[in-house]
């Protein structure tokens, strides 16, 4: 199941690992975008305008559809050339369901994946030797502050989780007091 970067990250370790050999890692990693990109766009295709609908509000459907039309093209090149955690499936779903041209589809996703890719590769072969020396010699602060970002933003996220349900039962036992009145 590929995570959200393990491209950009595979592209990057073999990249610098071999310099010689960027331009294939990034071409591969721009045919693998753009077959897991098609197979996604396939699949809304599929569904259409019902399937995008069921996953999201009208609200935001309807704002998805308004910014497609205007943008198609821009719209998929745009979130392709971003880094995670820019969402780009969202663009791809909106593609095959509101039937954008196949066509136009493919180049605009693998222009922007190539773009990437391709980027990312060649500055990995060229710099990749002094990020990794920078990350081995600093690895320990890096986990450290990793890690305490992990924790500070799970704690947040508990207490919010645990301050609605509060709220959420206030609201609910008020109702009934009043549904017993």
């Amino acid at each position: 199941m590929p995570l959200p970067g393990s491209m950009d990250a595979l592209t990057i370790i073999l990249s610098a690992s071999q310099k010689d050999w960027w331009p294939y890692y990034a071409t591969m990693a721009t045919i693998g975008g753009l077959v897991g990109g098609y197979a996604t766009y396939a699949l809304a295709r599929e569904g259409g305008k019902e399937g995008l609908e069921k996953k999201l509000s009208k609200q935001r459907a309807e704002r998805v559809y308004k910014v497609f039309n205007q943008y198609g093209f821009w719209s998929l090149i745009v979130p392709g050339l971003l880094p995670p955690p820019v969402p780009f499936s969202p663009f791809l779903i909106a593609a095959g369901a509101l039937n954008y041209s196949r066509h136009k589809f493919l180049i605009a996703v693998g222009a922007a994946r190539g773009i990437r890719y391709g980027a990312l590769a060649y500055l990995a072969s060229r710099y990749g030797g002094q990020l990794f020396s920078f990350f081995q010699e600093y690895y320990r602060p890096i986990l450290w502050a990793f890690l305490a970002v992990t924790v500070s933003g799970l704690v947040a996220a508990a207490a919010y989780v645990w301050k609605r349900k509060k709220e959420g039962k206030s609201v609910l036992s008020k109702s009934k007091d009043l549904e017993a009145a």
